[in-house]
């Protein structure tokens, strides 16, 4: 069955995207996740929907485009953005935007008030990351675990840990990216299970 899922997500997002090669080889990779994953298909290609339309929209609104360096992030309807805005006013209307996209149920803004991040510390989060989502596979004795299903963002050193867990996996997937070094602040936003 879950053979079927990953091919039919496969199958929509290649049609979604007018089959060009970048977005098959995506439209793969994103059906070979979704087959770990919790969501429905359904949200599942929802999620992606989210964080296109709101990138989309950001992009259209030039000056706060301009001004700000975001990565938005969706799971499960829930919205996380991360990243910088110069001014409280520029952070509050990113997230105004993402509010408006249809099927988001909650928004996280975790946007500092800062410049926009270098690209070396944009480096330095992105191996974070990885550190990170490997070190997950090292996490045993978790019966029906899966590190696959915990969604990894990492913002100048700090780690959002976004996905649909028990609490007993939140606990270990926690405290093992909490081990990594690089790691300055872990923060859940995990929906529980139990």
């Amino acid at each position: 069955m879950k053979f079927y899922q990953a091919i039919i997500v496969a199958l929509i997002t290649t049609t979604l995207l007018n089959a060009c090669a970048p977005a098959v080889v995506g439209g793969a990779a994103a059906g070979g996740a979704a087959v770990y994953d919790r969501r429905t298909i359904g949200s599942f290609v929802d999620d992606e929907g989210i964080e296109l339309k709101a990138r989309g929209a950001i992009i259209e609104d030039e000056d706060l485009n301009r001004q700000i360096h975001i990565n938005i992030t969706s799971y499960n309807g829930i919205v996380l953005l991360s990243g910088e805005a110069p001014t409280e006013e520029l952070r509050a209307r990113a997230e105004n935007i993402t509010r408006g996209v249809e099927k988001v149920r909650l928004v996280h803004n975790e946007m500092t008030i800062a410049a926009p991040s270098s690209m070396m510390t944009r480096s330095s989060d992105t191996l974070i990351t990885s550190k990170v989502k490997t070190s997950l596979f090292g996490i045993k004795g978790l019966e029906g675990f899966n590190p696959l299903r915990v969604k990894v963002v990492t913002e100048n050193g700090t780690v959002y840990l976004m996905g649909m867990l028990y609490r007993n996996e939140s606990a270990a997937v926690t405290e093992r990216a909490r081990q990594v070094s690089g790691v300055q602040r872990v923060v859940k936003l995990f929906e529980y299970l139990d």
